[in-house]
């Protein structure tokens, strides 16, 4: 909702003189069913009026996202209001923009923009027969996601959609609906929660033919108070099904008989996966292949499947059996979800491999793991650079927030991961690693070969300095994780030369 602001009313909508002598196209209807939507469509779904006839092509609630042919929705948060950058919009490419006032441009006039959204939200998911799938967990639920829109996207040869990025919140999910097209065959939804309730209100949005729980994680549990609490929350997806669908559950975690339970209430079809002997999607065996990935081989009950999983680590194995008990859930093919799997590569922020091309010569690997942190994340990606070959491991660790009172043991668990990694240098980042620090500092304390094999800075500049101290060498496998407030994508752009 932001963007580069003009003068604005006393009502806060833009106004520009330029703006009405903008030349605008010839209304015309054409072919609505090639556009995203028209205006007659917006207006009929919104309860709004339309100034003009329009067609969009995409829609987007964040000035400098537009793009040529979208439609902007002018939303009022606490601490701006879209109408401010109405112009910012237009300059951009916006054909039209949804609006509580009226403006010199194209516009669908409402009385509140965000309860518009959600009707188009709706209108959306009424207008089309596609199969939605709601992803949420604690861990992995990005990348479970585009996990699967890439196996049904495969099958349906272009006609799956899903949330982008991690639009995953009561403003994201409604604007991911809202982008679908009315001709997909499959939505595939993230949807993600930080206190109890939240999640009840999103499923209903989707109302998803499946809902995936990824796993249960001492994730925002300093909202939640317990992992019971957590899973509870968790299971809210489940309230949003429609009648006889599909929850699909985690066999392994310790909360899965009280997820279950959840699902049951919903009169939803239950699916496990995982190790378990009685999981519905279970692992017979998984061996490392020769890219760095794992050669799977799963039980689905009435038949046996092997493929591979490009992305390394257990973790990675565990979710390519939720991907699947997804993809059969939703009647998709099994064949191109390990198609999809056997290609999929790391997200930005989320497992994303870059090769450091070094001045001396050479070069050092770097993965990206710095938009999320939890306990059990760290534990996931620390055993993975521990079994990463190279010469020296070094792990740049921020601080792990939503933790509460549970943060200095989580924080303080971290220097026995460390040690079972075998990495020979870490620098933590964020007042919350002073813990770690302390124990890792401790005289007699050779959990990384040698007690005085960390730094300890307060924040990202530091750490980049601290690592540019350090050294890099060829050879070198660097680790960059923590939650995405403490800024490490900062480092990584530092060293990678990449624009965050």
């Amino acid at each position: 909702m932001r963007g580069s602001g003009r003068r604005a009313d006393r009502r806060g909508c833009a106004v520009s003189g330029r703006a009405v002598l903008r030349q605008w196209p010839e209304p015309t209807r054409g072919n609505p069913g090639l556009a995203l939507w028209d205006s007659r469509d917006i207006a009929a779904a919104s309860g709004g009026m339309a100034s003009h006839e329009f067609q969009c092509s995409g829609i987007e609630m964040d000035s400098r996202d537009v793009r040529e042919g979208d439609l902007f929705v002018a939303l009022k948060g606490e601490a701006t209001d879209g109408h401010r950058f109405i112009d910012a919009a237009f300059a951009n490419g916006a054909v039209a923009a949804i609006t509580d006032c009226p403006v010199a441009y194209p516009h669908i006039l409402v009385r509140d923009t965000t309860d518009a959204l959600k009707a188009l939200a709706a209108a959306a998911r009424e207008r089309t027969e596609a199969v939605r799938i709601g992803v949420t967990g604690s861990v992995g639920k990005t990348g479970v996601k585009e996990a699967i829109f890439n196996a049904l996207d495969r099958a349906s040869r272009g006609a799956a959609h899903r949330s982008v990025r991690s639009y995953n919140n009561h403003v994201g999910v409604p604007l991911s609906l809202a982008r679908m097209p009315a001709r997909s065959r499959f939505g595939v939804f993230e949807m993600g929660m930080n206190h109890a309730g939240e999640l009840a209100q999103l499923t209903r949005h989707v109302r998803p033919h499946v809902a995936i729980v990824t796993t249960i994680a001492p994730a925002h549990i300093e909202h939640l108070g317990s992992m019971e609490a957590i899973a509870d929350a968790k299971a809210e997806i489940f309230s949003g099904l429609v009648e006889w669908g599909t929850a699909v559950i985690p066999s392994d975690v310790p909360e899965s008989d009280r997820l279950a339970a959840h699902a049951r209430e919903a009169n939803a079809r239950i699916i496990t996966f995982g190790k378990s002997d009685n999981a519905t999607v279970r692992l017979l065996d998984a061996i490392p292949a020769a890219n760095g990935g794992s050669l799977v081989t799963v039980d689905l009950g009435d038949r046996r499947l092997c493929y591979s999983v490009a992305e390394p680590g257990e973790h990675w194995i565990v979710n390519s059996l939720c991907v699947m008990a997804a993809v059969h859930a939703a009647g998709g093919d099994l064949a191109a979800a390990g198609l999809a799997l056997s290609e999929m590569g790391g997200l930005k922020g989320r497992g994303a491999r870059h090769d450091l091309r070094l001045p001396g010569g050479g070069k050092a690997l770097l993965i990206d793991e710095s938009y999320n942190a939890n306990p059990a994340s760290m534990r996931a990606t620390l055993r993975l650079l521990g079994q990463t070959p190279a010469t020296r491991r070094i792990a740049v660790l921020g601080a792990m927030k939503e933790l509460g009172d549970f943060g200095d043991r989580f924080h303080a668990q971290l220097a026995g991961v460390l040690a079972e990694a075998g990495i020979d240098h870490a620098i933590l980042v964020g007042e919350e690693m002073q813990v770690l620090a302390r124990d890792l500092g401790k005289a007699g304390n050779h959990s990384l070969g040698n007690p005085a094999s960390f730094a300890h800075c307060r924040d990202p500049q530091e750490a980049i300095a601290a690592l540019e101290e350090f050294g890099v060498k060829s050879g070198d496998a660097i680790l960059v994780k923590g939650s995405n407030s403490v800024g490490l994508g900062r480092l990584v752009a530092h060293f990678t030369g990449l624009d965050r």
